[in-house]
């Protein structure tokens, strides 16, 4: 029950991983005139996880959880999916999201996040989000399963958020998207893809959307 209570936690958008700030390229879409009812933000979602996060944050997550610890094997595949994110705000965006969420831990006074805190400020991890993730929630005690279920919850809930700020849906719309993808979401956490897939994504319109966005006079999220 402890584990499943430590996934919940790590899944709450209440928990400060830095989330709030990044719309993952919604606001760059919005911008270019789309404006997402409850059916296309469930599309999106749906696209996100198979075509970005299933392929490459959540290998890498795979990875880092399967490493024990092993600092060269957390390297390798926070190197891997720094060279797979292409969109520069994507890619500092998940650096951000990884460091917000080694400082939370390191202010609860989990060892494992002050270990990987220092290996980031001595230039040896990017420290992306996903990454972090991996090794964090091993370090908690879940498993690959419940670990893939937390971070990929909290990925869809922070898109459901975002959403509603910038006016595209309202709450109970979003909530409905959501619900909507979670299924997909419990196929992908039942059976994983293998921590040695390769990491790619490709979401061409919501990347190019992103870099668009970086671009803006004016902005609502960082990214």
């Amino acid at each position: 029950m402890l584990n499943l209570l430590h996934a919940i936690w790590q899944a709450d958008s209440a928990f400060p991983s830095g989330a709030f700030a990044f719309s993952g390229g919604l606001e760059g879409l919005a911008a270019l005139g789309a404006q997402p009812g409850r059916a296309a933000l469930a599309a999106i979602m749906r696209d996100v996880l198979l075509c970005r996060w299933g392929s490459a944050d959540c290998v890498a997550l795979l990875r880092a959880h399967g490493a024990s610890g092993d600092l060269d094997r957390i390297a390798a595949a926070d190197a891997a999916l720094d060279a797979a994110t292409l969109a520069a705000p994507l890619r500092e965006g998940s650096r951000r999201n990884g460091a917000a969420l080694l400082t939370a831990h390191v202010r609860l006074g989990r060892a494992e996040a002050r270990r990987l805190q220092r290996a980031q400020a001595e230039g040896c991890l990017h420290g992306h989000l996903a990454v972090m993730q991996g090794a964090l929630f091993r370090d908690l005690g879940l498993d690959a399963h419940a670990a893939v279920a937390a971070a990929g919850y909290a990925m869809l809930a922070a898109l459901a958020a975002a959403s509603v700020r910038l006016g595209c849906v309202g709450a109970i719309e979003a909530q409905s998207a959501l619900a909507a993808t979670l299924p997909l979401l419990a196929d992908l956490a039942a059976d994983p893809p293998q921590a040695d897939a390769p990491i790619e994504g490709f979401l061409p319109l919501l990347d190019l959307a992103a870099m668009r966005h970086a671009r803006a006079d004016m902005r609502l999220f960082a990214n």
